[in-house]
């Protein structure tokens, strides 16, 4: 199997040098790293569309200009969508969109880990 194969099949071998390996790592930090977009993205996974102000009461510590930036750079990523409603006062409301959704599965491994972890640090019973 050649490079370009192992890559689209997501299994590089170990004898493939690291500069023909392109590990999409840096673009999926790109996407959802950082301390508030993966928040953002688990509440509208799991909970569904929320308002603006609902997210900033959910997310405890951030404020409203960088609950702003992040949203913004999820729905430029493709991860969130943003409905106006034409009333007054306007109401906005966000979405994970289905690129979004996909992720389900990596949060749910997140979390298996982490009750996993949290296992092992639990102090044995006396």
């Amino acid at each position: 199997m050649n490079v370009q194969d192992q890559v689209k099949a997501g299994t590089p071998k170990a004898n493939v040098p690291l500069n023909e390996w392109r590990c999409p790592m840096p673009n999926i930090a790109q996407l959802i790293g950082g301390k508030w977009k993966l928040i953002i993205l688990q509440i509208l996974i799991f909970q569904g569309t929320k308002r603006f102000n609902e997210l900033r009461r959910a997310i405890n510590g951030v404020t409203q200009t960088m609950l702003t930036n992040q949203l913004r750079a999820l729905e430029r990523d493709g991860l969130v969508t943003r409905k106006i409603y034409p009333e007054v006062p306007p109401r906005v409301e966000y979405s994970a969109t289905q690129r979004a959704l996909d992720l389900q599965d990596v949060f749910l491994a997140m979390h298996g880990w982490w009750v996993k972890g949290q296992q092992g640090l639990k102090e044995p019973a006396k």
